[in-house]
């Protein structure tokens, strides 16, 4: 929980005791590797923090395969927005990519903890605007770089990522196949 703590520290204020009592609107949970947190159909009823490890939110598409849109990594947030905000079945599965522990948190007890606590509303506005940013950046990085750009650009932001995560899943986020992949990582020398 001091992970979580600092975290919040980074945004908002908050001493011992509210700390205490935020965190009990929270659960915690391990979840091993490839298992699910959220599958396509069922309603998103949590918003996850990850404590450690990586998570992954993917759909599957008309052809059957795994198509990887958001990756989450300590101190990152991750969900289904649409379904979570509204109580909608999603389309969407929530996958850990490695042994991980999370923080998770029902509508319901974030609606309280915000009423309790409107310092966490500030807070949740934070987090849904850097995650919002990063949407419109893959957006941008997605038609106006080419498959190697964005490649590159990952490995030069993110290098401890990238040896982190399964290239399969690299390629799949990236939007191209692993072969491809493959043959870029030969071309480049990494």
């Amino acid at each position: 929980m001091e992970r979580f703590r600092a975290h919040l520290e980074k945004f908002i204020q908050i001493d011992d005791v509210t700390f205490e009592r935020i965190t009990r609107y929270f659960n915690v949970t391990s979840i091993v590797k490839k298992e699910n947190l959220l599958e396509e159909g069922q309603v998103c009823r949590y918003h996850y923090f990850v404590l450690k490890g990586i998570l992954r939110k993917f759909f599957v598409n008309e052809k059957g395969v795994e198509q990887t849109t958001e990756f989450a990594i300590e101190n990152w947030w991750l969900t289904d927005n649409l379904a979570y905000e509204h109580k909608l079945v999603s389309s969407f599965y929530i996958q850990a990519v490695e042994k991980s522990e999370v923080l998770y948190i029902s509508k319901e007890s974030q609606d309280k903890l915000i009423v309790e606590f409107p310092i966490m509303e500030r807070y949740f506005r934070f987090v849904y605007q850097r995650a919002y940013a990063a949407a419109q950046l893959r957006v941008k990085y997605l038609f106006s770089l080419s498959k190697e750009e964005f490649y590159r650009d990952m490995v030069d932001k993110y290098p401890e990522f990238v040896q982190r995560v399964p290239q399969y899943l690299i390629a799949s986020y990236l939007g191209f196949t692993p072969e491809y992949l493959s043959e870029i990582r030969k071309k480049i020398g990494s």
